[in-house]
């Protein structure tokens, strides 16, 4: 089974990309870093370890896998695509959600 992922990269370029479900964010990273499109030169990283994969405005961490996601085979899925050094802790985004439970949340990206 292949799943077809659509990633948006840095300014709004595009490329599509297919994967399988058991393909990790790194894998993913990888992939992208070792068949980096034409179009990208002035985006280009020094590595595929810094690239960094966002899902629903969430970072996906190294090991997890596009099953994982749940996500449904057939469909096209934006995901972006970003040079980040460090992710956030897992658990971090949610810690502060429980300690802070009179406040609402909302994501912009610009």
């Amino acid at each position: 089974i292949s799943l077809q992922r659509s990633l948006d990269v840095f300014v709004g370029k595009t490329q599509d990309f297919t994967f399988s479900p058991n393909d990790s964010a790194t894998d993913i990273a990888k992939h992208v870093f070792d068949n980096w499109p034409a179009g990208w030169e002035e985006e280009r990283v020094s590595s595929p370890s810094i690239l960094r994969l966002i899902f629903q405005g969430r970072f996906l961490h190294g090991n997890v896998t596009l099953g994982a996601l749940k996500l449904p085979p057939g469909r096209t899925t934006v995901m972006h695509l970003v040079a980040r050094e460090t992710l956030p802790e897992p658990n971090s985004h949610g810690q502060r959600n429980r300690e802070k439970t009179t406040e609402s949340n909302c994501c912009l990206l610009l």
